[in-house]
Order: C-alpha cells, then sequence, then structure tokens
C-alpha cells in the first residue's frame, strides 16, 4: 500500500533550552501541529507513543543523551488506592468536582499564579499572563475537560470558591492530565494526588474501553514529580512498549546519564 507524504504530520525538532527540571541540562522536543480535521486520530495514536499536547502542538522529549523523562500511566483496572491515598480521599471528602468545557476565567488565573508562584517560580510558566493562561485552556483541537474542584464547606456570596483545577484531555482510552494546580494555601490536602484519584474513579465510570489515565513524564529523581510514582500499579513505557514499572530505583542507572 502506498501512502501520499501530506497523509503523515511533520514532525520539527525545538531549539534546545536550559531544562526546567535536572540543573545542568538541556530541553529538547519532537512535535508536530495537527490540522483540525484530523488532529483526534493522530493525538489518540502518539498518545500511546508517550506524546503530551501543549494547544495545537503534540510534543515529545527530544533530549540529546538524556532519556530521563518517563511516559507513565495508570491502568484503572488494576489500581488499587494505597493506605495514605484512601486517607486523602477521606480526608476531601468534602470536595465537589465540576466538568466543563474548556473556559478559563480570571479566578482560576489567580489560583494558577499562586500555584506557579509558590511551587514552580523558576519554571517556564512563571511570567505566564493571564492572555497566555487563557490560551492553554482554550486552544484545543481535541476534546478537552476543565475539571474544578470546590470545598462545599465553604460558600460565599452565594458561591464557592476555586481551591483546585485540572486541564484534561480525553482520548480514545482514558484521560490525559494535561495540567493541574491548586491553591497553595490547601497544601495539607495533597490536592495534586487527590486529583489523581478522582480522574481514576472517573475512567472507571466511562465505559468499558477506557483503562487508562495518563499522567505525563516522570523523572525518577525529581521532587516535583516524586508522586507519580506512588501509583501502583503504574505502566512506564519503555523501548516502545508499556510495561509495569517495577521497584522506582530501577529506573535511575540506566535513564539517568550524567550531564
Amino acid at each position: 500500500m502506498f501512502y501520499r507524504h501530506d497523509e503523515f504530520p511533520a514532525f520539527h525538532v525545538s531549539r534546545t533550552v536550559p531544562c526546567p527540571y535536572l540543573n545542568g541540562r538541556q530541553e529538547r522536543k519532537i512535535f508536530t501541529i495537527a490540522a483540525d480535521d484530523d488532529a483526534l486520530s493522530i493525538y489518540n495514536n502518539l498518545s500511546k507513543q508517550g506524546f503530551r499536547r501543549s494547544q495545537f502542538a503534540f510534543y515529545k522529549p527530544a533530549c540529546i543523551g538524556c532519556k530521563a523523562c518517563l511516559s507513565v500511566r495508570i491502568p484503572v483496572a488494576e489500581f488499587v488506592p494505597s493506605n495514605s491515598q484512601r486517607r486523602i480521599l477521606q480526608f476531601n471528602r468534602q470536595i465537589n468536582r465540576t466538568l466543563s468545557e474548556p473556559v478559563a476565567d480570571i479566578e482560576q488565573f489567580e489560583v494558577f499564579k499562586s500555584y506557579i508562584t509558590e511551587r514552580h517560580s523558576d519554571g517556564a510558566m512563571s511570567d505566564m499572563n493571564q492572555e497566555e493562561y487563557e490560551d492553554m485552556v482554550e486552544q484545543t483541537v481535541v476534546r478537552t475537560w476543565l475539571l474544578k474542584y470546590y470545598d462545599n464547606r465553604l460558600h460565599h456570596s452565594n458561591r464557592y470558591p476555586l481551591i483546585a483545577a485540572c486541564l484534561t484531555d480525553v482520548l480514545d482510552d482514558g484521560l490525559s492530565m494535561l495540567y493541574s494546580y491548586f491553591d497553595p494555601r490547601w497544601c495539607k490536602n495533597s490536592l495534586g494526588t487527590f486529583m489523581v484519584l478522582d480522574h481514576v474513579n472517573i475512567v472507571k465510570r466511562m465505559g468499558r474501553r477506557f483503562k487508562y489515565v495518563y499522567l505525563g513524564y516522570w523523572i525518577p529523581t525529581s521532587k516535583k514529580m516524586e508522586y507519580k510514582a506512588k501509583f501502583s500499579p503504574l505502566e512506564i513505557l519503555r523501548n516502545g512498549e508499556w510495561r509495569e514499572m517495577s521497584c522506582p530505583e530501577d529506573y535511575t542507572p540506566d535513564y539517568f546519564p550524567d550531564p
């Protein structure tokens, strides 16, 4: 069978910039810009190969001499929350979640900026303005949800204040958590873990063909990402194949070379 060249997406390589997670390393990505008419099909295929979405682009790390970023996902049928994760669910039982179209507003942006300032002040998003935040949320060519979380014990002026949110894509086999954030004043509630657990529960109710929660990339020695390794079982994309993760420490030597 023959294919025309224009039936395949064109891939590009980004410029090299300092890695936001590992000091002394350089980051580079391979990416494609998907057309509206075939974006969903392309995205579903690329997500299984470790690609992520940022607005209209689908990307994957392509760093020289480093493979520290590992794609991970939770197989929801096999997943069993740990005792600590059960406690997090119980502790946050008063939190309600709404699911809506990806539309940004000033309340979200204020919580987002507070989170970035507190947790990722040295990251690429630290200087993001409200217009750029709106683009991040609203510019999509696939099915995207905005999940918003509220504490039902708080009620001011006939409304509940936003305490956390997550931008999530709907794939043909599950949900892909693109970006989540929360009000830093709620750090004791472990809302990052709570939102992952909530996504697991959503996928379980979506139907038989939905099987995974995609968590993006995990770097074995990154403190900012260590929570991802606490979900078990967890699958890692290795040599083009998704495999169940063994002990997290086992992945450091081969995938984390010296700079």
